[in-house]
């Protein structure tokens, strides 16, 4: 598969394809059990899941295939790949804190008395 830049020069599609694989796991895997428990269709949910993991897949062609510059390709310092590593981890935290806020913030459901609990 020769993926290439604006320029024309080829450019390496193994992170791409990283990216996107990881992208469609995870829209997949979450997404349509997230928005099931707010009370979406099962088919609609699915949809949903499948434009987000489309946009990301446009979002990640773009920065990593059409804007790459293989020639300008190095050794990337230390300092600033944990500097990157932080704040890409800060993000996930806030990301999870955000998509769970409406798990924590719901009032507790009621249950009555034939109601069977499972654990």
């Amino acid at each position: 598969m020769r993926l290439r830049n604006r320029e024309g020069v080829a450019v390496d599609p193994v992170p791409y394809l990283v990216v996107v694989s990881a992208a469609f796991l995870l829209s997949f895997s979450f997404g349509p059990g997230y928005l099931l428990s707010f009370g979406v269709s099962l088919p609609r949910a699915l949809v949903v899941s499948g434009v987000v993991f489309v946009a990301l897949a446009a979002v990640a062609y773009h920065q990593m295939v059409w804007l790459a510059r293989p020639d300008l390709q190095g050794e990337v310092p230390a300092a600033s790949r944990l500097r990157r590593l932080f704040y890409l981890m800060l993000l996930v935290a806030l990301l999870l804190l955000v998509l769970s806020s409406p798990f924590l913030l719901a009032p507790p459901p009621e249950y009555g008395a034939g109601d069977a609990l499972w654990f």
